[in-house]
């Protein structure tokens, strides 16, 4: 019997790679007779290409984003979003879900999965969500009124009907974890490695503040440390311009910068790096864990409901991450931070542990196997 599963979610990649790692063991687990077809509906995003290769129809729609910052021009685009393009994108989902006909919806969140979300309500078609943060995000909460189940990252989430969450951890490119070599790290970044080496991972949000700090704190940093540094593309014309006139020549070996690291190469930065810093989105707390890291997390104050805080501090009491708020984020903090951590090398490795037990593993799993019983008829609810 043919199952058409419909998958939702969007605004930034963060939202993509798990729906990739639901829909990959969903086919490795699935019995031949469910006959699965995979579709997409939600906004356009270049990650969507790797949901493409796993053979998933990509289907566009307008959706609407709710910008927390007020500027006229935020505001504006906030009127024309809720006015038109969420309207607009509600009535597409619910043409589209009608001729597709979907067994169920996965949804990943996101302000892409909104038009979605109220469609297959209209539709009653059973819809299942998972939540990343350990805040529930606007579009989860309005999904739970609706939801089937709601899969959680973390336990205790809030914002969520308790009876209706299954804490499944969070689902990561096993990529990532499995196949990054430390060796293959070291000639693909030109690594001297003299120095410890520290993983920068800027980010597409709020990456230029933290981009800012790195610059300037670059010539202490580059006495102690080895520096890998992903700046995002819209950063690196500029930052490369300005490297001549921050480091010396002998210093510029220990400085690898990227605009963007694609999978290839962050599974093997993971694997080099002894300390990684990151923002403190869920995505890549989960890969920083799973990889076994020690790191300082920078939440983005500008993060819906603060999110990024409530993640970064709810991972750091399990005694894997630092975290420093933005506002104290500034160079010779920096440098005085990581001085002291790599004065400890025991405690550093007891970061790494600590790290490495807070994941929980098979997360992507738990999900396929919970969906796949859906539609077998063995949990329905």
């Amino acid at each position: 019997m043919k199952h058409k599963i419909v998958l939702t979610g969007g605004g930034t990649g963060g939202h993509i790679y798990p729906l990739i790692a639901v829909v990959k063991e969903m086919k490795k687990l699935s019995d031949p007779s469910l006959d699965l077809e995979f579709y997409f509906l939600g906004p356009p995003h270049p990650e969507l290409k790797k949901l493409e290769e796993q053979n998933v129809l990509i289907i566009p729609i307008k959706s609407g984003k709710l910008r927390r910052y007020f500027t006229f021009s935020s505001i504006i685009q906030n009127i024309k979003d809720i006015c038109w393009n969420l309207p607009l994108g509600i009535f597409q989902s619910y043409k589209i879900l009608k001729k597709i006909n979907p067994s169920l919806i996965f949804s990943k969140g996101g302000y892409g999965s909104i038009p979605v979300i109220f469609a297959a309500k209209f539709l009653k078609i059973p819809l299942f969500v998972h939540e990343s943060d350990k805040i529930a995000s606007l579009s989860t909460r309005i999904a739970s009124k609706y939801a089937n189940k709601i899969f959680t990252a973390f336990p205790y989430t809030k914002g969520v009907p308790k009876e209706k969450v299954i804490i499944s951890g969070n689902p990561i490119r096993k990529e990532i974890v499995i196949e990054g070599n430390k060796e293959e790290g070291y000639k693909m970044f030109k690594i001297v490695g003299k120095r410890p080496i520290i993983l920068i991972i800027g980010g597409s949000q709020g990456a230029q503040r933290i981009n800012e700090v790195i610059i300037n704190a670059l010539p202490k940093l580059l006495e102690m440390f080895e520096i890998i540094h992903q700046c995002g593309k819209k950063n690196e014309k500029l930052i490369k311009e300005s490297i001549p006139l921050l480091i010396t020549p002998d210093q510029r070996k220990y400085y690898h910068l990227f605009g963007f690291l694609d999978e290839k190469q962050m599974k093997n930065a993971y694997k080099v790096a002894d300390l990684i810093i990151s923002r403190a989105g869920a995505g890549a707390i989960f890969e920083i864990a799973s990889n076994g890291k020690p790191s300082i997390l920078i939440p983005l104050p500008e993060s819906a409901q603060n999110h990024q805080r409530a993640n970064a501090y709810y991972y750091a009491k399990f005694g894997g991450a630092k975290v420093i708020e933005e506002e104290s984020f500034k160079p010779n903090f920096l440098v005085q931070v990581l001085r002291e951590m790599f004065s400890k090398p025991k405690k550093l490795m007891e970061m790494g542990k600590a790290a490495k037990s807070f994941i929980r593993k098979d997360a992507s799993l738990i999900i396929a196997k919970y969906l796949l019983e859906y539609l077998s008829g063995s949990n329905k609810i």
